[in-house]
């Protein structure tokens, strides 16, 4: 039992003290919650009154910026009213002098109707004087009015006719003048940096021989040898009285070389039969037609030509071993691709565009297909089915002007190709056909009237027209050479350029006795 009532008086003053603990705890409490109600209300009314403050002071910003911008907008307005009172006055003086100024056009309109009436009565009456007068003169004269006007057209058109002509004797001289001072330091310039050695080909290619034992062996019994290897090679072997050598006969230098190399393996060798030479011509053949194209390939990277086809490879080393009026093609194609290089650069153009045009220009000589078209056309295809540019394949198709020149690489090559064959010692040509050309040259000037003699001089680079001074005048002389030279350029085919002098000579003669 005491146990009990020791739990109950436990339990009891526990209650007892939890119930004071709540009273004193709720005391504390709301005298903190007072204290802090006091100092927020506190707080909030200094925050209000610093709020108030602050919309105070932005409300008396506000209003001043919004005075300002009154004052600034009024401003703008004060002086808009005036530039437009300004102008208003402006135009008012304006119309006023506009109207003081068609009071007096109108015045002045008036005069000139006055004045337009009394020209027209002065204008009848100097028409009716002038028939007058003119009536006068036709009866003094003997002409009438229509027949003094053509006589004094026609004395206008001979004097203009004069005058033209002179003036354009003094522009052609003129011209003349400079484009051929201009033009010879071109060329000059040009051939001074491609100056080369001069060699003449011909068709025969001597092979010397040691011994006339030697000589036989090549001849072979009953000359099956010779028979052999001119069959191989396609060239003819002559063997004459000529000591230690025999000549190899043909126009392709290509087959002569051929000749010359297996003959050279043969007489080395010291096995010469029909079996052996046709195989040591073959295998000659390959190592030419590998030097060929090593030709090819050298001669283009010596002129820095990139890009080309190797079949035009191939065509340009064959060119090594072709000549054109004894000339070699590959040099005289070297030249004329420097040529019209330097040319192209002094006349502001792509020097390797000339450079490559220049190097195939005579591309279809050495080629196999269609020989029936000149070769500068066939060229021209050439460069065209290997997708060379169009103005490379017009230059080469226009060298020799049988197509039009559509770009300004095709005179340079033209040029070109004229300066490299011009050379002295570079070309020879056959004599009949040198003769024939200078006859015909003459034969062409002395066709036309006046001319009493003419020669061709300077290898045919001249010619030389007399004529007479009763049935040619000065003015005559110069159409004449005009007219020769047109004609020599369209009907004849000749190297470099021909110059034409018309010599037009008046003597007086008279004898004392």
């Amino acid at each position: 039992m005491i146990v009990l009532y020791l739990l109950i008086g436990l339990v009891v003053g526990a209650g007892l003290g939890i119930g004071l603990y709540i009273l004193i705890r709720r005391s504390i409490l709301k005298g903190k919650r007072d204290e802090i109600l006091e100092k927020a209300e506190i707080e909030g009314e200094k925050i209000k009154n610093e709020r108030i403050l602050q919309a105070k002071e932005k409300y008396l910003n506000l209003k001043s910026e919004h005075e300002k911008a009154v004052n600034e907008s009024n401003a703008r307005i004060r002086d808009a009213e005036n530039r437009i009172r300004q102008k208003e006055g402006s135009l008012n003086q304006k119309l006023s002098e506009a109207d003081r100024r068609i009071k007096d056009l109108d015045a002045q309109k008036a005069a000139l109707a006055n004045k337009e009436e009394l020209l027209q009565s002065k204008e009848a009456e100097y028409e009716e004087l002038r028939q007058q007068a003119i009536r006068q003169i036709e009866s003094i004269a003997g002409l009438s009015a229509q027949e003094a006007k053509n006589q004094l057209i026609e004395s206008m058109k001979a004097e203009a006719r004069t005058d033209a002509q002179a003036y354009i004797n003094d522009c052609i001289d003129e011209a003349r003048l400079n484009a051929a001072k201009e033009a010879k330091r071109i060329v000059i310039n040009t051939i001074q940096r491609t100056a080369t050695e001069t060699a003449i080909e011909n068709a025969v290619t001597t092979f010397p021989i040691e011994s006339d034992e030697i000589k036989g062996r090549i001849i072979g019994r009953e000359g099956r040898n010779i028979r052999a290897l001119e069959a191989a090679t396609g060239v003819e072997i002559v063997v004459d009285d000529t000591p230690d050598a025999i000549l190899l006969s043909a126009f392709d230098p290509v087959r002569r070389e051929v000749a010359r190399l297996a003959l050279h393996q043969l007489v080395v060798d010291g096995r010469i039969h029909p079996a052996r030479i046709e195989e040591v011509v073959a295998k000659v053949q390959k190592q030419l037609d590998e030097e060929i194209l090593e030709t090819g390939k050298r001669t283009c990277i010596d002129l820095g030509i990139h890009g080309l086809s190797m079949e035009l490879v191939r065509m340009i080393g064959r060119m090594k071993y072709r000549s054109s009026y004894g000339q070699n093609l590959l040099q005289h194609s070297r030249e004329v691709a420097n040529i019209s290089a330097i040319l192209a650069s002094e006349l502001g153009l792509n020097p390797k565009i000339a450079k490559r045009a220049g190097l195939l220009h005579d591309i279809g000589k050495v080629s196999e297909d269609d020989p029936e078209l000149p070769h500068a056309i066939l060229g021209m295809k050439l460069a065209e089915q290997y997708k060379e540019k169009p103005e490379i394949c017009n230059a080469i198709g226009a060298h020799h002007e049988e197509i039009e020149m559509t770009s300004l690489y095709a005179p340079l090559v033209l040029v070109g190709d004229a300066i490299s064959g011009a050379r002295p010692g570079a070309r020879r040509e056959v004599i009949e056909s040198y003769i024939k050309r200078l006859r015909g040259m003459e034969n062409l000037a002395a066709a036309y009237p006046g001319v009493t003699k003419a020669y061709a001089i300077q290898a045919g680079r001249e010619l030389r027209v007399i004529v007479g001074a009763e049935q040619v005048s000065d003015h005559d002389a110069e159409v004449l050479s005009a007219d020769i030279a047109r004609k020599i350029q369209d009907e004849m085919t000749y190297p470099g350029q021909v110059k034409i002098t018309v010599i037009r000579e008046t003597r007086s003669v008279a004898y004392a006795k």
